[in-house]
């Protein structure tokens, strides 16, 4: 009897500098006050995204106020006890947020800071959490522990967790205890896992929770070439979801390999119009559902930087909502990122 075969890996492609650059835009409204709330730091080979790196992207055109940074397992310690160990990461990205600060760069980098900690810990995760805070020195605003998994695929995560994890004793413990110290819960999963989320969300209405990347629409693997059907499904989910009041929604990350629209394999660079056009069914069902004062437009740099440049994303956001009011751009832009992460903007 043969071993069963390993589920296929879609790893992220690197971002090709040359190959952005051949896609320049004038910045649409640059005036507009921007709170990005989702990107990453890190020093991996062939994608170094440090202070040099992302201060290149918030102040190329467009006027991003500030940002938080949301875990993605940089910058680990090696040594101690396993349970504090993402503490590293919390430490680097506070030293990069300091030295933007002493560099007096126009944005406030890393004014927010989603770290990690393993919640199926249970009660036992709250001194982490005590840990975290402190290492994040004023900057720490929630925890993400990513729960991303599909049988069929591996897609933006280096490591499988455990199937079912929300549902389980350990974890909702765990869950509840961010809620006692202030924290909020970043979350994410791909598209069938919304109702976990949504189970979860209820049973602790307390913990304020980010839906990272529209929720993960599928368009690889048992989703490629179904992109109507799956989005139905996505959209039905995403429904049920919106009925927890504390969830907010982050707009953006579709550029990443799992949604299927597969930019980096264009001769050309996508322009902002590109984005848009196919984006928008996911960023106006996410608006319609959920309402503008629960959405938040986010940029998922460096991962989406594979497929389009910054500037050219933020204009196809701003071309997405083109025909909202001004409170709605308000919302989409800064007010519910400085709402929900406590940043000013």
């Amino acid at each position: 009897m043969s071993a069963p075969a390993s589920p296929p890996v879609y790893p992220h492609p690197l971002p090709r500098p040359d190959w952005l650059a051949r896609r320049a835009e004038p910045i649409l409204d640059p005036t507009l006050p921007i709170i990005d709330p989702h990107h990453h730091l890190w020093d991996h080979t062939g994608n170094d995204y440090r202070l040099p790196a992302i201060t290149a992207d918030v102040e190329s055109g467009h006027r991003i106020e500030a940002t938080v940074f949301v875990q993605c397992g940089w910058s680990y310690r090696d040594t101690g006890p396993e349970a504090l160990r993402p503490l590293g990461e919390t430490e680097a990205v506070r030293a990069i947020a300091e030295a933007a600060e002493r560099q007096g760069t126009r944005t406030r980098i890393a004014a927010g800071i989603v770290g990690h900690a393993d919640l199926s810990l249970g009660a036992a995760v709250e001194p982490v959490l005590r840990a975290q805070i402190e290492a994040g020195g004023g900057r720490m605003r929630g925890i993400r522990h990513v729960t991303a998994r599909h049988e069929d695929f591996i897609a933006s995560i280096a490591l499988r967790p455990p199937a079912g994890l929300m549902g389980e004793a350990p974890f909702r413990a765990g869950f509840a205890a961010l809620a006692r110290l202030g924290l909020r819960f970043d979350a994410w999963l791909y598209h069938p896992q919304l109702d976990e989320l949504a189970a979860l969300a209820a049973a602790h209405p307390e913990v304020p929770v980010a839906l990272n990347h529209c929720g993960g629409p599928i368009g690889i693997g048992p989703y490629a070439g179904r992109r109507d059907a799956a989005f139905a499904e996505w959209r039905a989910a995403m429904r049920r979801l919106a009925r927890q009041p504390q969830v907010v929604v982050k707009l953006g990350g579709l550029g990443m390999r799992l949604a299927g629209f597969g930019f980096d394999a264009w001769a050309e660079p996508p322009g902002s119009a590109d984005l848009a056009a196919a984006f928008r069914p996911y960023v106006e069902a996410c608006i319609e559902d959920f309402g503008a004062e629960r959405c938040m437009f986010e940029s998922n740099f460096p991962v989406d930087k594979a497929m389009f440049s910054y500037p050219v994303l933020w204009n196809a956001f701003k071309r997405l909502a083109a025909e909202a009011s001004a409170a709605e751009r308000t919302a989409l832009f800064s007010g519910t990122a400085a709402l929900f992460y406590d940043v000013a903007p």
